[in-house]
């Protein structure tokens, strides 16, 4: 199994990147949140997960080992794959899902794409030992959907957009995610945002 790539990050997109490892580029799939954290050329180190199926061999990439491990504790899950996971990801940070299983939080599972009220029970019964406990404390102050727009300019200047672009896209998606329910989803926001920013070019 490949533990993780270290390397100089050759390239960017919204949903992966790729690391330069020993002259060969290996493309990464990444959380917006992953995403945001890296610029091209400059030297990163991704915990990876390597998911084998018959017709593809895909790796995930993450901030670190906790949130890699938390990526495979969610596949023993019946009906998670790693999209699913890595959706939940997106959404929410490892040890917002720990709470959430720990304390029953359906809301919190029904904010991530793809998972519905049914979907959401299930998941915190099969999850609810497998998690672990919350590693560190609630955030206090400051509610976690203030996040999203620091996320998404970092993540679209990492994509190589300027500074005023990247302001001017935030503020046409801002209403798109102050109308959504819970925690707004970045990997959506960033989607609308290359699109403004597409017809704006």
């Amino acid at each position: 199994m490949i533990a993780f790539v270290t390397g100089p990050v050759a390239a960017l997109a919204p949903d992966s990147a790729v690391v330069e490892v020993g002259g060969i580029g290996i493309a990464v799939q990444c959380t917006p949140n992953t995403l945001s954290g890296l610029r091209m050329g400059q030297q990163t180190k991704l915990a990876t997960s390597l998911v084998v199926r018959e017709d593809s061999l895909t790796l995930y990439g993450f901030v670190d080992d906790d949130e890699r491990q938390v990526f495979e504790l969610l596949q023993t899950a019946s009906g998670v794959g790693p999209r699913l996971a890595q959706a939940m990801l997106a959404v929410h940070s490892p040890d917002a899902l720990r709470r959430a299983i720990a304390t029953s939080d359906e809301r919190a599972l029904t904010a991530v794409p793809g998972i519905g009220k049914k979907g959401a029970q299930k998941l915190l019964l099969e999850l609810k030992d497998r998690l672990g406990e919350p590693v560190g404390a609630p955030a206090v102050g400051a509610p976690v959907t203030q996040g999203w727009r620091d996320q998404l300019h970092a993540a679209l200047i990492g994509l190589g957009y300027a500074t005023r672009e990247a302001d001017e896209a935030v503020a046409a998606v801002a209403p798109q995610a102050e109308a959504a329910e819970g925690t707004p989803q970045v990997g959506q926001l960033l989607k609308a945002a290359l699109q403004t920013l597409n017809r704006a070019r």
